[in-house]
């Protein structure tokens, strides 16, 4: 954020509950070239621990206040260059606190388009009409007054014309005062509605838009999704939306608001106020108010979109795991890529999964003898056409021949655009364009976060309306949140992509790059330092990066840590007193005196500490992994009140869709995600989240199930899952208890999933890594 104007930090310290300090210094970090991230993490002292939600929202004011201070200062320079500016107006633009404010101020001198009011001026009129206006005394008859102006050389034939043409200046006149404006608009916010019908073409070709066919609502209240059918209707020319409000309530609220009533000229004056409301103020007040709905839409779909993404892009990872990965097909065959640890394709093939009896067992024999040639036991299903038809050749080959082997369904979403994409081409240059959607399908298991942040994130399938919205505020609000995701998880200097360190903090395409051709020809980075070597990186964007490019097994151990270089010193201080870091796992340091006596902050100290006792810790594993499963689940096997276990795909406004195995997600209704008021999805459920639910409904005609995540009563309950047992399963909720929101089933099943992991590992196992990260430093000592 580059400085702009002064602006009031103390009213929006007031404004998003802050201390004025924290806001002081938030602005001047960011000022400075901070990033969000760096600011976040390493300068805890100076903001007061603030999180990153949080100062972005500092961030997005202050933008937002500078906005209105630089376009006040445009409009003042604007106004005095006509000699227009008095006193009062000046104070008017300065004490503005809108832009809606500004442009109303400013409307009267804006350069205006060849109008009714301009031509009566043109004609000589505007003379006549400011004295009606200002009710000059030697004007007692309207009629005669102007039948002293007629002239047909200028086009004013009668009296009629002339006054005419003196209403079109008035009109014009109240439509631009902005206290008029003002009360009109407040009138359209309580009265004004929003009318839908269909239009011809609607009525033959646009029954999507049906239910808006006879629609009718106060405008203020439309929620967001319907603003974006609306628009889309109006779009496609199904749908014909107008604005209706109370024409008397507006004409009374101008009137009062200008003194017109008691006006020598009410009834001429009257007459100009009902033109400037219907043909002037009414269609803009429609347009600014379709406009305002409109952009609170599309921000309402881009921060879904938003909501999604993050959970999407932090699933955990399942490091270490082999993964062959099919991307099912009919036509073209089902496309098959066996990936080693790290990512790497060992081997491709094509199968056939339609066919004779014959054919599918040697397709099954080909299976197992992929996963028996490469000891790769876990098996990823893109979930595209013909998905469900794969899922069944590879769970009958799991249970003829493989009964140790697992299956997971991933969302392959943006795969065929990411196959045929200039990074892709870069990675995998001789393999075809659908190898690499292939290899993209299985690294989303092994590493989503490195795989997705290739892929543009609009085409990920995790928004609601994202193809209606701006492109330039989608971009920019999702790209922020890849950065945040990208930074919060941290990256691996020495085996991260382009794509992935292009959203590091300080760095950029160009950067990244230059650090990737780095690497390549001189070898792997083995200190943080050695980021200083490659072009463009200079102090400030080595500041920026450093902390969170992690170097395992380097010179410096503590690269290999969340620690920021400039914190080294205190960390290896720590390290020589490690007697007294043990009791950390108990919670039994004095943080504060260990803060005071290495000169640093009691927040950085604390991270210090923490990240000694668990170093290069990824917060994704704390995260509920992927439901595997083994055998496959039909619509046929469906009935009421089955419960099943899914994952979340996506959540929009109306609830949540679950893959549950399927061929076609399910629908968990808002209605039925908990047993209490839910204002919005998002605050149960979020994307990837493992649930647990429950059949209320089966369309198998159009093949869709509805879901309710609203236990049923106990009696007679059954369970039917796909999934695997274990860890990263949800768990049968008893029937008696109201079911937990999805930030507290996430969490507990996280502890269940660490507990688990850790139940036969000593009691000093959190320790563990300060232990090697101790005698790693001893030993370079």
């Amino acid at each position: 954020m580059t400085e702009g104007p002064s602006i009031d930090l103390a009213g929006v310290a007031d404004e998003l509950h802050f201390a004025h300090q924290q806001v002081v210094n938030v602005v001047a970090l960011l000022d400075e070239g901070n990033t969000v991230p760096f600011i976040t993490r390493y300068r805890k002292e100076r903001t007061g621990n603030l999180d990153e939600e949080q100062i972005r929202a500092i961030e997005r004011k202050v933008t937002a206040l500078r906005q209105i201070a630089e376009r006040a200062a445009t409009i003042l320079r604007l106004v005095d260059a006509q000699g227009k500016l008095t006193p009062k107006l000046r104070r008017e633009i300065e004490g503005a606190r809108s832009l809606k404010r500004l442009e109303d101020l400013y409307l009267p001198f804006r350069p205006k388009r060849r109008s009714r009011a301009t031509i009566a001026r043109e004609r000589g009129l505007e003379q006549f009409a400011d004295r009606i206006w200002s009710q000059d005394a030697s004007l007692a008859d309207l009629d005669a007054a102007a039948a002293s102006l007629v002239d047909p050389a200028k086009e004013l034939p009668d009296s009629a014309a002339v006054l005419q043409g003196a209403a079109d200046i008035l009109a014009e006149r109240i439509h631009e005062d902005a206290d008029a404006r003002d009360a009109a608009r407040k009138v359209a916010r309580e009265t004004g509605r929003l009318v839908a019908s269909a239009t011809g073409a609607g009525q033959a070709t646009g029954q999507a838009y049906r239910n808006y066919f006879e629609f009718s609502q106060r405008a203020i209240d439309i929620p967001p999704h319907r603003a974006m059918a609306l628009n889309r209707g109006e779009k496609e020319s199904a749908l014909k939306v107008r604005f209706e409000w109370d024409d008397d309530k507006a004409q009374a609220a101008v009137a009062g608001r200008s003194n017109l009533d008691a006006h020598r000229f009410s009834a001429f004056l009257s007459k100009c106020l009902n033109d400037a409301l219907s043909r002037l103020i009414r269609p803009s007040l429609e347009r600014e108010l379709r406009r305002e709905l409109t952009e609170r839409a599309e921000t309402h779909a881009v921060s879904v979109f938003a909501r999604n993404l993050r959970n999407l892009l932090l699933q955990p990872p399942l490091p270490g795991k082999k993964v062959l990965a099919l991307d099912p097909g009919f036509r073209t065959g089902c496309k098959l890529a066996v990936l080693d640890e790290c990512g790497r394709s060992l081997a491709t093939d094509v199968i056939s999964i339609t066919g004779s009896a014959e054919k599918k067992d040697a397709t099954k024999a080909r299976l197992a003898t992929f996963l028996a040639e490469h000891e790769c036991r876990l098996i990823a299903i893109g979930n595209g056409t013909a998905c469900r038809e794969t899922e069944e050749i590879v769970a009958e080959t799991i249970a003829e021949h493989a009964p140790d082997a697992r299956y997971v369904i991933v969302n392959e979403a943006g795969a065929s655009i990411y196959s045929t994409s200039t990074v892709a081409r870069e990675e995998f240059p001789e393999l075809d364009a659908t190898v690499r959607g292939t290899i993209s399908i299985g690294r989303r298991v092994q590493d989503p976060l490195s795989e997705l942040v290739k892929i543009e994130p609009q085409h990920l399938g995790v928004g609601m309306y994202q193809h209606d919205v701006s492109p330039k505020l989608l971009r920019d609000s999702l790209e922020e949140v890849v950065e945040s995701c990208v930074n919060y998880v941290g990256v691996d200097l020495n085996t991260a992509s382009a794509s992935l360190l292009t959203y590091v903090s300080g760095f950029n395409q160009l950067i990244a790059r230059r650090v990737v051709e780095h690497r390549e020809k001189r070898g792997r980075f083995d200190d943080r330092r050695q980021l200083r070597d490659v072009p463009g990186i200079g102090e400030a964007t080595f500041t920026q990066a450093a902390g969170f490019l992690k170097i395992a097994g380097g010179d410096e151990p503590l690269d290999g840590t969340w620690i920021h270089p400039e914190s080294y010193d205190a960390a290896r201080k720590i390290l020589e007193r490690a007697p007294d870091i043990p009791p950390l796992a108990a919670g039994g340091l004095d943080v504060r005196e260990i803060a005071i006596e290495l000169g640093i902050g009691e927040p950085t100290c604390r991270d210090i500490l923490a990240d000694l006792a668990r170093p290069g810790r990824d917060p994704r594993v704390e995260m509920p992994g992927p439901v595997f499963k083994k055998g496959i689940l039909r619509l046929e096997d469906l009935r009421e009140g089955i419960e099943l276990t899914g994952t979340v795909l996506n959540v929009v406004d109306f609830g949540a869709f679950v893959d549950v195995g399927l061929k076609d997600s399910g629908l968990v209704h808002i209605s039925r995600l908990a047993n209490r008021y839910v204002a919005s999805p998002h605050d149960v459920v979020a994307v990837g989240d493992v649930v647990t639910v429950w059949v209320t409904a089966i369309d198998r005609e159009r093949r869709r199930i509805s879901l309710s995540m609203i236990s049923p009563e106990p009696v007679g309950r059954t369970f039917l899952s796909g999934a695997e047992p274990g860890a990263n399963s949800a768990k049968p909720q008893p029937a008696a208890k109201p079911q937990a929101n999805g930030r507290q089933k996430r969490s507990e099943e996280a502890r269940d999933d660490r507990e688990s992991r850790e139940a036969a590992v000593p009691a000093a196992a959190p320790l563990r890594g300060f232990d090697e990260l101790k005698r790693a430093w001893e030993s370079r000592r």
